[in-house]
């Protein structure tokens, strides 16, 4: 539904996207993350024609963006767009809602019924009266998409559309979102700074960085299998460790960590230099060498250093001769009974590991 070839874009003497490469099939959700300033928004203007590629080409349902006249217009036709911060006309919300129909010239007849059916699905009936403005921030971001939705886009895009709503009102715009690819087949990008978001919502997610998408891939795909050291970085995996293969075998390699071995499920070859990535999630904390575990695992002697709260778990660092964090329970720390300055052993499975070539300077 939407093809993007080498698309670049630059503002002044700044490059924000140098060659953006994907496709997006007809009914899908497309999350786009990706660090601040990497071009999300920038993206999906230029998708909406809000602004012009300075290279490459953009595809909607097989027609490029760069036609003229009622061919341009029929393309524009096809998308709605809803910003992170919405536009609230001074009007009440059902003409905030018809706008779109009327510059369609559609009969006022069927405005009342469309309106009528938008208001009723994203929760909002019997507020058509009410001033727009007078609406909460999430109620308003409702009325926005409901403004999108209500000319039957097949496309419909969203920058970052629950960056600044509450936790409530998020779970109401993600709802709806799911409830209009379900009932409609609509094509969704969303760009989101919540990269669970991107999990919760989407079919596919591109993670975009330095001007390009560094992966595209499967929600699974890129939270565990993550292609390269910045992209594991972004996504939050905190255990990250360079260092050279020493013995490869059968899909087995053995790691040399400045003196330290860890076996990991990898396809390098001896003397490859890698990065080895572990989620905290993924490592266990032992009181004894062997406790509790299995044999063929990694089990590596360390000092705690630090345990921190994180919501309903805790933080804990040890230092391995390099820094490993586990994430666990309150009552597995209590558990256990370990405190800063204690040694303890960190324990994990060769297939935890998600081995990547290093970067090359």
């Amino acid at each position: 539904m939407i093809d993007l070839k080498s698309v670049s874009k630059r503002f002044d003497d700044t490059v924000v996207l140098r060659g953006v490469t994907a496709r997006v099939e007809r009914g899908e959700i497309f999350a786009i993350i990706g660090p601040s300033g990497s071009g999300k928004s920038t993206l999906l203007r230029l998708i909406n024609l809000l602004d012009t590629p300075e290279g490459g080409e953009i595809r909607i349902g097989g027609s490029s963006i760069h036609a003229k006249g009622d061919q341009r217009l029929r393309i524009r036709r096809m998308m709605g767009m809803v910003f992170q911060k919405p536009a609230a006309f001074s009007a009440t919300v059902y003409e905030n809602v018809a706008v779109g129909l009327r510059f369609r010239g559609v009969g006022e007849g069927k405005i009342r019924e469309k309106v009528g059916d938008a208001l009723d699905v994203i929760g909002l009936a019997g507020y058509g009266e009410r001033k727009a403005r007078t609406l909460s921030g999430g109620e308003m971001q409702r009325v926005a998409l409901a403004r999108a939705m209500v000319t039957e886009p097949e496309v419909l895009l969203m920058d970052e559309p629950t960056a600044n709503l509450d936790p409530v009102s998020v779970g109401m715009i993600e709802e709806l979102v799911l409830q209009i690819n379900r009932d409609l087949g609509t094509t969704i990008m969303i760009s989101t700074h919540d990269m669970y978001q991107g999990q919760r919502l989407a079919h596919r997610i591109g993670v975009l960085m330095d001007g390009v998408f560094a992966q595209v891939g499967t929600p699974r795909e890129v939270f565990t299998l993550p292609t390269s050291r910045e992209v594991a970085r972004f996504i939050g995996i905190e255990n990250i460790i360079e260092g050279v293969v020493v013995a490869a075998g059968s899909g087995i390699a053995v790691i040399d960590i400045g003196g330290t071995s860890i076996r990991a499920v990898s396809p390098f070859g001896v003397g490859e230099e890698v990065c080895l990535c572990i989620r905290s999630e993924d490592l266990r904390i032992l009181r004894l060498s062997g406790e509790g575990d299995i044999p063929g695992k990694n089990s590596l002697p360390g000092t705690v250093l630090s345990i921190a709260p994180r919501g309903p778990f805790s933080r804990v660092a040890v230092d391995c001769g390099f820094l490993l964090t586990s994430i666990l329970s309150w009552k597995t720390v209590d558990s256990l009974g370990i405190e800063e300055g204690e040694e303890v052993f960190v324990s994990f499975a060769p297939d935890a590991v998600h081995a990547v070539r290093a970067a090359q300077g």
